[in-house]
């Protein structure tokens, strides 16, 4: 089923550009665009303090102590109903490693926070107002996006010391659509460096990598992934012969941007993040957009409310 039902009309702002010739044809060659000072600095104070706020404000003595793994194998993705029901909720998710064998933390919570999810862009207004603009529809509308909708928004935290790593992975895996259709927007909150783990990207493998497979519920309960039978790759786009060969641990392209820069991510493209090891957290916060008109499953793992995903269109 389409996620056609129809949400909320939120925005109301000025019509302004969208996307460059230079920047499309950026975007159309590796996969990935990075936008500096897409954020005012003041912007990026206020969501820096309500996320810090909202670490430090809530409540320990009731929270399941989910953890948020980033592995691949079936067993190592959550799947608790904690994190099933929370694509439309604000709630709070642990690093793997902020945990002693015991079970009890071995940082304070606010420092122990992998990252806030799912729905950010509808309870919050100040997250609200950056996601469902008319600047992100005017970029919509430059990638050709029809009927696009907002989903899965997060602060990730990016902990000091404790930030886990993220493997190579495609944002369509996560949230496919048929044919696949994500893509993540993606602003970063702090500097983000290679010491703190910053993103890196094959550079162009949106061309040559399939969604080969899909994070999907599965019958029996909790997640796993199963082989994509539908397409895999987005409405006429599929393998390039003259992309780039699978990548290797070198063909990585590090991706180090100041506070404010947004970075959009071709939901086929091949990302990743390692631990971080600094003193220093790596706030961002994250949501993705897929095409409305294009079949969204019940099998996906965030499942639409009555009203349906966040519309970008007014």
């Amino acid at each position: 089923m389409a996620p056609s039902r129809i949400s909320p009309e939120v925005s109301n702002d000025t019509v302004v550009q969208g996307l460059s010739s230079e920047q499309l044809d950026s975007w159309n060659k590796n996969g990935y665009l990075l936008i500096p000072d897409e954020l005012n600095l003041d912007t990026v104070s206020t969501l820096l303090q309500e996320t810090r706020q909202l670490l430090n404000d809530f409540p320990i003595d009731e929270h399941p102590m989910t953890k948020f793994s980033t592995g691949t194998g079936e067993d190592k993705h959550i799947g608790d109903d904690y994190f099933l029901t929370s694509g439309d909720k604000v709630r709070f998710f642990f690093e793997e490693d902020a945990f002693a064998s015991d079970g009890s933390l071995t940082k304070p919570k606010h420092l122990a926070i992998n990252k806030i999810g799912h729905s950010l862009h509808t309870l919050l207004p100040s997250f609200r107002k950056i996601s469902l603009s008319s600047r992100n529809a005017a970029i919509a509308r430059s990638l050709r996006y029809q009927d696009p909708r907002v989903l899965q928004s997060m602060v990730i935290c990016k902990q000091p010391e404790i930030g886990g790593a993220v493997p190579p992975h495609q944002d369509s895996t996560f949230l496919y659509t048929d044919p696949p259709s994500a893509v993540g927007f993606w602003y970063a909150l702090e500097d983000a460096t290679i010491k703190n783990g910053c993103l890196s990207f094959a550079d162009g493998s949106h061309k040559s990598s399939e969604v080969e497979n899909r994070f999907v519920t599965l019958e029996k309960g909790g997640t796993g992934f199963q082989e994509v039978r539908g397409a895999r790759y987005p409405h006429g786009e599929g393998q390039d012969v003259g992309a780039p060969a699978e990548e290797t641990q070198d063909d990585y392209t590090n991706g180090e941007v100041k506070a404010g820069t947004l970075v959009l991510i071709h939901g086929n493209l091949m990302h990743k993040s390692e631990k971080n090891l600094s003193g220093k957290s790596r706030f961002i916060y994250t949501f993705h957009m897929i095409e409305g008109r294009n079949d969204y499953d019940e099998r996906n793992w965030l499942q639409p409310t009555r009203d349906g995903f966040s519309r970008l269109y007014v």
